[in-house]
């Protein structure tokens, strides 16, 4: 009998302790699989905050020791991985509490990813294309508890990294099995203090996920549920904490999102993410902010293919006037967060937008956009985020 569904591989994520006060688990989870010398990987931001003592202290009353590293960029690089391994090696850890926003998130993976690998091989030998991921071997992979700090990325439910080529400024997403942790702690407090602006930025990136995840062609009606509700999460509770940012229920709600958000992603990203990734690599702007800046200029790109999904959407989210009603939403959050209005506010340049537009073609995430991208069409899309 013919039909037309088609093979697919899905996988969900970990184990998840959601909750307020969650963060006092740390040692006993830790333990749980295995650790008895952890080394916590934070970006250079929080390494003084109050909420990294704090982790390190639970840890220490434990006699898991306080071992820290937080050289760590805002877009990460193998150099920033290079130093964050001589410090694993020479403290002779056993695995690593990736503890922060994206950045020190997906940098922690990293180092227990390349750890103890054989030394010819390459981080880079590692990219998400086809089952490269084969070359590493699985059993040196250390394991890794993931603490989010931020509300965004969703790095702490997924099993990649993004790592920034220092020498080519290109992001390439870094994928193995085994980089999904083995527990996440999603404790809302911890993302009270982020500064207004990363409450934004990361805020737009969990809605960056859902709208690609929903808009993506691909079949996956697990994920198309999940990114629904995550926008909608996202449209009540972004305004929420940005107003008030000791709102613990609004942050719990967002922090849901953002692993909701990068759970739908399995059905696929798009042009919002293939723009954003090169500008970030070459401009150093952060991620979600990047995303929030051409999100609309995609939704007009890709309408012919999805503004019945949009009409739908919209519906389900209590926003009238269908596609456009839509999109005067996200124009309205926009506003409310001090988003950027373009690229140029960003500080992009019309004269780097053939390389940019090379480097958005490479990207995997344009493979999962609605429309197919070409040369013209995003040299064009570009010029329009301009």
């Amino acid at each position: 009998m013919a039909h037309s569904v088609p093979n697919r591989n899905w996988s969900y994520p970990t184990a998840i302790k959601f909750g307020v006060g969650r963060i006092s688990e740390l040692a006993d989870h830790a333990r749980s699989i295995g650790l008895k010398r952890p080394l916590l990987v934070t970006d250079k931001a929080l390494a003084g905050l109050p909420i990294t003592a704090e982790a390190l202290d639970i840890l220490d009353k434990a006699g898991l020791g306080r071992a820290l590293f937080s050289e760590v960029d805002a877009n990460p690089t193998e150099e920033n991985m290079k130093a964050g391994i001589a410090v694993y090696k020479a403290g002779k850890h056993d695995g690593v509490i990736c503890f922060g926003g994206g950045s020190a998130l997906d940098l922690g993976k990293m180092i227990a990813l390349m750890a103890d690998q054989r030394p010819d091989l390459s981080v880079w030998d590692l990219e998400d294309v086809d089952d490269w991921y084969t070359r590493a071997d699985a059993s040196k992979i250390a394991p890794i508890i993931a603490v989010p700090t931020t509300a965004g990325t969703g790095s702490e439910v997924g099993r990649a990294g993004v790592l920034t080529n220092s020498a080519t400024h290109k992001k390439k997403i870094i994928f193995h099995p085994k980089l999904m942790p083995a527990v996440t702690i999603c404790d809302p407090a911890l993302t009270v203090g982020m500064p207004k602006f990363i409450t934004a930025g990361t805020g737009m990136d969990a809605l960056a996920h859902c709208l690609e995840a929903y808009s993506s062609p691909f079949y996956h009606p697990m994920s198309q549920g999940i990114a629904l509700e995550g926008m909608r999460l996202v449209f009540e509770n972004l305004p929420k904490v940005y107003a008030n940012p000791n709102d613990l229920d609004a942050r719990a709600h967002m922090m849901s999102a953002a692993a909701m958000g990068a759970v739908a992603f399995q059905k696929g990203l798009g042009a919002i993410h293939s723009l954003s990734h090169p500008v970030g690599a070459n401009y150093n702007t952060h991620h979600g902010t990047t995303n929030a800046v051409v999100m609309p200029m995609v939704l007009d790109f890709n309408r012919p293919g999805i503004e019945d999904r949009i009409n739908a959407a919209a519906a389900y989210l209590g926003i009238e006037g269908g596609f456009d009603g839509f999109r005067e939403q996200i124009m309205r959050l926009r506003r409310m967060l001090d988003i950027p209005e373009n690229l140029s506010a960003m500080g992009v340049k019309r004269a780097d937008l053939d390389m940019l537009t090379e480097m958005a073609l490479e990207d995997p995430s344009c493979g999962g956009n609605p429309i197919p991208m070409t040369r013209e069409n995003t040299r064009a899309l570009f010029e329009a985020a301009l």
